[in-house]
């Protein structure tokens, strides 16, 4: 019988934890396989480490440690043969293991993640930031160049070769680590034949904005840790050209040109209007395209802020968590 080890980092997520174990439980009794529970505890000061152990999960307490180095702890105690990290908010499908242990036996690829969504409570931000990136049909496959780390299934031996997660990224750092395991040769299958679903999801739009600010803030250090590639630099490039844009248009205003000014305005939206489209298109829903652009113009000058402020070395005071 195979054995699987699932690590979870958790901070504060007494809310969350149980229905996490139990649904992970659940696809460990329908997949027929030997699983243990490691998870690794940031500090939190709520119940979530009790509730972890009445669910029978071994929790490791580290306060004060990075994402990246809660996981890798996790996995030095771990003994399975496969290794799963999911979020400590994530409820993963009953037929999540068997249908991934099926395509990795037929060789279709070597690190996995089910698509996410939100559940139907969530507010519209929040399900349209998640839907971006959900495929409208079931029962396909796609190859990515890098996963999220909400939900990821892989041979052990795979870890071991790229040496784990970097544990000096405060954010980013399954993109950075999924990177690694692409060029070491892995291939990322992404699937949406079932989809896990993410409680986690914002509850205002303080919460939503503010996550954006630390995730964006991941860019800098992917770019020491990989190499200035283009593909990293775009993104922050285009939000700081944003800004630039912002400034001139408030510059043409004062100045008394309001038309100079409403074309700066008018440039600023097309990237996220281009972004939206581009992402929304598969689903054939106009409104959901209104939303993202929205969404992706507030992103953007958010990612901004968050590149020029890692450049000044500002931190965002955010513990880490799954």
């Amino acid at each position: 019988m195979s054995r699987i080890s699932i690590v979870i980092p958790m901070y504060n997520e007494a809310r969350h934890i149980g229905r996490t174990l139990l649904a992970a439980q659940k696809a460990a009794h329908v997949a027929n396989v030997d699983c243990e529970f490691i998870v690794v505890d940031n500090g939190s000061t709520d119940q979530g480490p009790q509730i972890a152990r009445q669910f029978g999960a071994q929790v490791l307490v580290l306060p004060g440690l990075l994402i990246g180095a809660l996981r890798n702890r996790g996995t030095a105690i771990a003994t399975g043969e496969w290794l799963a990290f999911i979020d400590a908010d994530i409820e993963m499908p009953e037929d999540w293991l068997p249908q991934l242990f099926d395509i990795e036996a037929s060789g279709q690829g070597d690190i996995f993640s089910l698509d996410l969504h939100t559940p139907t409570a969530a507010p519209w931000y929040a399900t349209a930031w998640q839907r971006r990136t959900l495929r409208p049909n079931s029962h396909t496959s796609q190859i990515v160049d890098w996963m999220p780390s909400s939900n990821l299934l892989m041979l052990r031996s795979w870890f071991d070769k790229v040496g784990g997660f970097n544990e000096t990224l405060r954010t980013g750092e399954d993109k950075e680590f999924t990177l690694r395991l692409r060029e070491h040769g892995a291939r990322l299958l992404s699937i949406n034949q079932s989809v896990a679903l993410h409680w986690g999801y914002e509850m205002n739009w303080r919460e939503w904005m503010g996550k954006e600010l630390w995730r964006q803030g991941s860019h800098l250090q992917l770019l020491r840790t990989h190499g200035f590639s283009l593909r990293l630099l775009r993104f922050p490039l285009l939000s700081i050209a944003m800004w630039i844009l912002d400034f001139l248009a408030i510059s043409a205003l004062f100045n008394g040109f309001p038309h100079h000014a409403a074309i700066m305005v008018a440039l600023t939206s097309v990237p996220g209007l281009v972004l939206s489209v581009r992402q929304s298109i598969k689903h054939r829903n106009i409104g959901l395209t209104l939303q993202l652009w929205g969404l992706h113009w507030v992103r953007l000058h958010l990612a901004g802020a968050a590149f020029i402020l890692s450049l000044c070395h500002w931190k965002a005071r955010r513990p880490a968590r799954g």
